[in-house]
């Protein structure tokens, strides 16, 4: 079952953003739209893109420092909602959530700072929990939203969407999801060794 879906809305939340703008451009020649937080929205606005702010979607600024920003059910419910769901379609109208067909994510560079002999606090701020949670839910979804787990990734995006637009496959979702969760446990494993340490 090869059930092709296309990419109409990208929410992209990185922490390199290197190696993102030739995916940016050709996604926005696709007709994509874009939607992101903080650093990453300045930088795609720097590169001449209009990009909406996830805030205008929660209604809500990024709080505590910045360790909350996408955390949210229209955020998580425009990821997760099933589209062929009677009842998941209703609630997104119901509660004007909208649907996100693609998430592009690089999370904070914990293994990177632990190795640079950064301190505790330091070390705590880099573990990504909104990242982490973006990958997760795109992964769990894939039958409807591709997800980018990591800036090694961007290439494999752009391959695909140089050869078939930004249309997908259910066997291209599932391929990146199969990674999403590749980079997940890795990270998670990361954590698991400093904290055992």
């Amino acid at each position: 079952m090869a059930e092709t879906k296309r990419i109409k809305t990208a929410l992209i939340s990185v922490f390199h953003k290197d190696g993102l703008e030739e995916l940016l451009q050709k996604l926005n020649a696709e007709g994509v739209k874009f939607l992101s937080t903080g650093g990453t929205q300045t930088f795609i606005e720097s590169l001449g893109y209009s990009c909406g702010k996830v805030e205008e979607v929660t209604t809500y600024p990024s709080i505590l420092g910045g360790r909350v920003k996408t955390l949210h059910p229209k955020v998580f419910g425009g990821i997760l909602a099933r589209r062929d769901n009677a009842g998941d379609r209703e609630q997104m109208a119901q509660y004007d959530i909208p649907e996100i067909d693609l998430v592009i994510v690089d999370l904070y560079p914990f293994e990177q700072t632990v190795a640079g002999g950064a301190s505790e606090d330091d070390i705590i701020e880099k573990i990504d929990i909104g990242g982490i949670s973006l990958i997760r839910a795109g992964a769990k979804n894939f039958n409807d939203v591709v997800i980018v787990p990591s800036k090694a990734e961007y290439g494999v995006l752009l391959d695909i969407l140089n050869k078939q637009g930004a249309e997908t496959t259910r066997e291209q979702r599932r391929m990146f999801a199969t990674r999403a969760f590749g980079v997940s446990s890795h990270y998670d494993t990361a954590i698991h060794a400093w904290f055992e340490k």
